[in-house]
């Protein structure tokens, strides 16, 4: 069986595993869900409402930046609702993500996690939203993929070539060296496993304990899990207990 130790690099996603997009996401919709002045558009409908609508954007518009992207998951999701929205409603809803908070824990997992391994970002946005995300998140990471260097989004298999080629060309680490590390089973875990990578799910949703799918969309089949950890902080101590 295999070990977390046994590992030299851990690619991650960022938001819903080190930065929590679906309090970012609510929270960017509240200008749209106060000015309709509707009560039945809850966090969970609104969240559910994100996850169909930015799967559908990132299939259809893969070339957009995510801002582009998300500015029109916003208009979407006002459609959806019957809300009137405006050009200035769904920009700032594009431009929210440099605001999305990092979760509590994830700074000082990752600096432990640091002591251990590469740390390496396979992230859907653009390069600016995430330079700003990576000023809550305590590290320098080795390297950082984004969608716009890719020009497409997760789960598209061009991403993980993307990122087993640029691990083997800027690292010399091939996929046996690779623990891929995230929370959405749709964006990351399925195409993980499809490509043969080593995987921990940090479920912070509580999937696996029959939680709330939230802002990410669902998938038709469980993918594999090699480790499953509820939070950053839990996998860190994990690692730290083995390394001894």
């Amino acid at each position: 069986m295999a070990r977390l130790t046994d590992y030299r690099v851990l690619t991650f996603d960022c938001y819903g595993t080190l930065i929590d997009w679906e309090g970012g996401i609510w929270d960017a919709l509240q200008p749209l869900v106060m000015q309709s002045g509707r009560t039945d558009v809850t966090r969970e409908a609104g969240l559910l409402a994100f996850a169909k609508h930015e799967h559908h954007h990132e299939r259809e518009s893969p070339e957009l930046r995510y801002p582009d992207l998300l500015a029109r998951v916003h208009r979407s999701i006002a459609e959806s609702f019957g809300i009137e929205t405006s050009d200035a409603l769904d920009e700032a809803f594009g431009a929210s993500v440099p605001l999305w908070p990092a979760f509590r824990d994830t700074a000082d997992a990752l600096r432990a996690l640091k002591r251990h391994y590469r740390l390496v970002i396979l992230s859907n946005v653009h390069r600016d939203g995430f330079a700003a995300s990576n000023r809550k998140l305590g590290v320098e990471f080795d390297a950082i993929y984004t969608a716009e260097d890719i020009g497409s989004y997760k789960p598209a298999d061009a991403n993980f070539e993307y990122l087993l080629a640029h691990l083997q060309s800027d690292f010399g680490l091939e996929k046996a060296d690779i623990l891929h590390t995230a929370q959405s089973l749709h964006h990351d875990h399925t195409p993980a496993k499809r490509f043969g990578l080593a995987n921990a799910w940090i479920d912070r949703q509580r999937l696996s304990e029959g939680g709330s799918w939230g802002a990410t969309e669902k998938v038709g089949e469980m993918p594999e899990t090699d480790f499953v950890f509820f939070s950053m902080g839990e996998m860190a101590a994990a690692v730290e207990a083995e390394a001894g």
